[in-house]
């Protein structure tokens, strides 16, 4: 049941989120609106209900910056989320035709979309252009949807092959009746259930941390994954034909996350660390000399280890520690002295 990166599930994975657990995929977020209002919801305040796009960590003016961010996180795919997609259609389907266009019908594609504004009609669209598709469904923050929450799932049968359709949730500790009674409803409908263990953010915390104790460590919903193994098992039991997956805190961190920043391109005379981070030697200003390379967003000079020897006694030499990203967060400052 448990896999080899700290998940857990039952008859395996879907192809979304293989490439995931890689680091190979793109996370797309067309905006940050949304009128379903989830009182889960774990989007930042940078993000939430605000019309903004980003491409990882990279905000996006232009499908070019869409672009360049996928060159230099060296993505295969992309999964689009937001917000609801649904209520930017037209933006949602020309970055999707343009980044297969770009790189081929091999570069996959999944999307995550709230049940609300689905029609066939949409689908359809979407379909042309979208490998995979995911659906968030009401019943969580209203029990009278799940009959709409059905109906609106089984649309996609006349356009993607059942292996690319499933289901996403988070797992709320005393709502795991209702998602197991859901997922066997629809189970005709899909091939896959992706179960997400509950965690915390700027805009839930208030809420959550009212109703909910945390694991130790204190961004993690208390009994969430317990929840989730109990799905596993009662499907198991019943020995339901589904790809059950319990996605976990621990695999986003320690590997999806760390497997994308080890893809992630950085600049000559980096060293990368086994967490996917990178090293630089580094001196203030712009120094032009041979073996070196200047960075124009920070102001400061990469130094190969031969030219910063040599500048030990005549310039400020500091060894930086971090993230590839495009948001290049400085995770350590050292500056290294002349002895």
């Amino acid at each position: 049941m448990k896999t080899k990166f700290d998940s857990y599930c039952v008859e395996g994975i879907t192809e979304g989120c293989k490439y995931c657990v890689r680091g190979e995929k793109l996370v797309l977020f067309v905006s940050g609106v949304c009128k379903r209002n989830c009182w889960y919801c774990s989007l930042s305040k940078k993000r939430k209900d605000k019309d903004i796009v980003f491409a990882n960590e990279r905000e996006c003016k232009s499908f070019k910056d869409i672009l360049k961010e996928a060159e230099d996180s060296r993505a295969t795919s992309a999964g689009i989320t937001g917000g609801d997609p649904l209520i930017f259609l037209d933006r949602t389907i020309k970055f999707a035709s343009e980044l297969k266009k770009k790189f081929g019908k091999r570069f996959h594609i999944h999307i995550y979309l709230p049940t609300k504004f689905v029609t066939e009609e949409k689908l359809e669209k979407l379909s042309k252009f979208v490998d995979e598709v995911r659906f968030h469904p009401e019943f969580l923050i209203n029990k009278n949807s799940v009959d709409e929450d059905l109906k609106k799932i089984s649309l996609t049968g006349k356009l993607w092959k059942k292996e690319n359709i499933g289901i996403e949730l988070p797992l709320i500790p005393d709502k795991k009746n209702e998602i197991l009674e859901f997922i066997l409803k629809i189970k005709e409908n899909v091939s896959f259930a992706n179960l997400n263990e509950f965690e915390l953010s700027e805009t839930n915390f208030a809420r959550i941390t009212k109703k909910y104790k945390l694991k130790e460590g204190g961004y993690v919903v208390d009994r969430s994954l317990e929840s989730g193994k109990w799905i596993l098992e009662q499907l198991e039991k019943n020995k339901i034909n589904l790809k059950v997956h319990v996605c976990t805190a621990e695999l986003k961190n320690c590997w999806q996350f760390k497997n994308r920043l080890k893809r992630h391109k950085i600049f000559k005379y980096g060293k990368r660390t086994e967490d996917g981070n990178v090293i630089y030697l580094t001196t203030p200003g712009k120094l032009k000399m041979k073996k070196t390379i200047y960075d124009k967003e920070k102001n400061r000079t990469i130094l190969s280890e031969e030219v910063a020897k040599t500048l030990l006694t005549k310039k400020k030499i500091f060894r930086i520690e971090e993230f590839p990203t495009y948001d290049r967060i400085e995770i350590e400052e050292e500056e290294i002295k002349n002895e």
